[in-house]
């Protein structure tokens, strides 16, 4: 998995790149394919301990800065982790985690007396309405909110999304092009990301529809992902919001049952609302993440000429499960 990254100018050239947040699943996996095409990445975090690694706070200006002044793009990722419960405490560290970090990423390419010509903003698809009916895309789809019948902490949750974004889009950065990344789950192998856990309870018996199964999921394959930041910062006349999403969601119980078929296990038992629950208490998470349904499709990367290597699940599966068997050894 190769990311070019070529722009206009420098065709072949290497770039550097910054990556604020970028020890999460999806920040290895972009550190890792960045790393391996022959890119300069420096990850800010909180904890640092590779060489590559420099310290911040995610919230106030540092030494850090220094990393942006120079570079050619900022990829972040920062924000407290969506695997927890949603406890009112929970809920205002993502947002202020999300909300912090954007800004003083802001005020760091502001300061910058080279700032990078690009910066893809980490933003989630959860932003769209929980719908059934028709797909979300960027131009058509329904923020979310103001639905009936779902819990109302669910409304917090695309108020983080808008916050998020507005943080990045208020951000006085003239001469850096902004795009919002409104990314679907990350499909990726990797130990602890969702694609793990999915399978981990496949593996187990536990691999059913959920509270019928009705609920839409909305997915891209790691590679893609990859493929789509690659794509991303070589255009430069994308700006603003990008669903970052296969384009083929499909209802839970279709897409349980294709996670069934790659890892060979025939049955999974159902769970209804309130088993998932219970579940999702027993693991420190919460149901918003398998009951609210995304339905969201990439309207703009596909309209710009896009086109996704693993764009239905079944074979992305597969593919994934293939690669997880050489992890697991």
């Amino acid at each position: 998995m190769r990311a070019t990254l070529i722009s206009n100018e420098t065709e072949g050239d290497s770039i550097k790149v910054v990556l604020p947040g970028g020890t999460g699943q999806v920040g290895a996996i972009l550190d890792r394919a960045l790393t391996a095409a022959g890119h300069e990445v420096t990850v800010l975090t909180r904890r640092p301990t590779r060489t590559h690694d420099i310290a911040w706070d995610g919230a106030t200006l540092g030494p850090w800065a220094a990393a942006i002044d120079g570079c050619d793009v900022v990829i972040s990722l920062a924000g407290r982790s969506v695997s927890c419960r949603y406890t009112a405490e929970n809920l205002r560290a993502m947002m202020d985690s999300r909300v912090d970090s954007a800004r003083v990423v802001g005020e760091a390419i502001a300061a910058a007396a080279r700032p990078p010509r690009v910066w893809l903003q980490m933003s989630t698809a959860t932003v769209y309405a929980h719908r059934f009916d028709a797909a979300n895309d960027e131009a058509t789809g329904v923020i979310g909110g103001s639905e009936h019948g779902v819990p109302d902490y669910w409304a917090y949750s695309v108020e983080i999304a808008k916050n998020w974004e507005s943080a990045q889009a208020e951000a006085p950065a003239p001469a850096t092009r902004k795009v919002a990344l409104r990314s679907a789950m990350v499909m990726s192998p990797d130990r602890g990301g969702v694609f793990a856990v999915l399978s981990r309870l496949v593996r187990l018996g536990l691999g059913g529809p959920v509270a019928g199964g009705a609920q839409y999921v909305s997915w891209v394959h790691d590679e893609d992902f990859v493929r789509a930041v690659e794509f991303l910062i070589a255009r430069d006349d994308i700006a603003g919001p990008v669903n970052l999403a296969s384009p083929a969601p499909l209802p839970h119980r279709d897409f349980m049952r294709a996670l069934r078929t790659a890892w060979g296990v025939p049955l999974g038992l159902p769970a209804t609302r309130w088993m998932a629950e219970l579940g999702a208490f027993a693991l420190r998470s919460d149901t918003e993440l398998l009951l609210k349904s995304r339905r969201v499709v990439p309207g703009r990367l596909s309209a710009a000429g896009f086109a996704f290597e693993r764009p239905e699940w079944e074979k992305a599966a597969t593919s994934l499960v293939r690669r997880a068997r050489v992890i697991d050894g």
